[in-house]
């Protein structure tokens, strides 16, 4: 059976034939797991032990129709406050890497918005989501009627300085992929509360996020890893050329 044995292992599977070799290293491995897994937790609760984040003006972008099908007008503004469906409920943001100087949409950050379109319904549960570009709005919701993003709120930075104020943004207009979440209490009040980038060190550019992404996890479970695998916005012609 799965689980613990007499040995005191915990197998992962019933297969009879796993050598002795074998096992040990999978003990090792899924003792490192809940090393890993206690890490995890640890910085979790860090990030709710943060003390209150700064208050936020609350800045304005440009929203189209809900539906992508109703074409992009017309064409509102809407306020960061009215983002949050209720107080006392987070707003997460992912800021899209397009618009300005990033004149086509970073492909990283489009893997990162197929995923969080996939469970969208799941996260409302919970938070209020929505993705912010700096593209304007016809750019933006053309590209996400082409990757099929019906499911996410899509948002034009306009001409706020949102993106620039949380970091995702430099003064030349080049953009950078950015998470961030905000709260609103029940006196109105907007709080910046966590931002992450994919750069979390001098020689860390790109790690700091992927964990938001089952790409790679997925990937380092195999005998490859994730080796140099880097995300594109067409696969058509890489996965036809590996089946043959």
């Amino acid at each position: 059976m799965v689980g613990e044995t007499i040995d005191g292992t915990y197998r992962q599977t019933n297969l009879p034939n796993e050598s002795k070799e074998y096992l040990a290293k999978r003990e090792e491995i899924r003792l490192a797991e809940i090393e890993l897994l206690n890490a995890r937790e640890r910085v979790a609760e860090l990030r709710r032990q943060l003390p209150e984040g700064a208050i936020l003006e609350d800045y304005e972008f440009v929203e189209g129709p809900t539906s992508l099908d109703e074409g992009d007008a017309p064409a509102r503004k809407v306020r960061l406050s009215e983002l949050f469906t209720v107080p006392d409920r987070s707003l997460v943001i992912d800021h899209l890497m397009y618009g300005k100087k990033n004149t086509k949409p970073c492909p990283m950050c489009t893997s990162w918005i197929d995923s969080f379109n996939g469970v969208a319904h799941h996260l409302a549960q919970n938070v209020d989501f929505a993705v912010v570009a700096a593209a304007d709005l016809p750019e933006l919701r053309a590209f996400a009627r082409a990757r099929g993003w019906d499911k996410v709120r899509l948002l034009s930075a306009g001409d706020s300085t949102f993106k620039y104020d949380l970091g995702s943004e430099d003064e030349e207009g080049q953009q950078d992929s950015t998470i961030s979440v905000f709260t609103r209490d029940k006196k109105g009040t907007l709080r910046h509360f966590y931002s992450v980038h994919p750069w979390i060190d001098k020689d860390i550019r790109e790690r700091g996020i992927d964990e938001w992404n089952p790409i790679w996890n997925v990937l380092d479970m195999t005998p490859q890893g994730r080796g140099s695998w880097y995300a594109s916005l067409d696969y058509g012609t890489k996965v036809q050329a590996a089946r043959k």
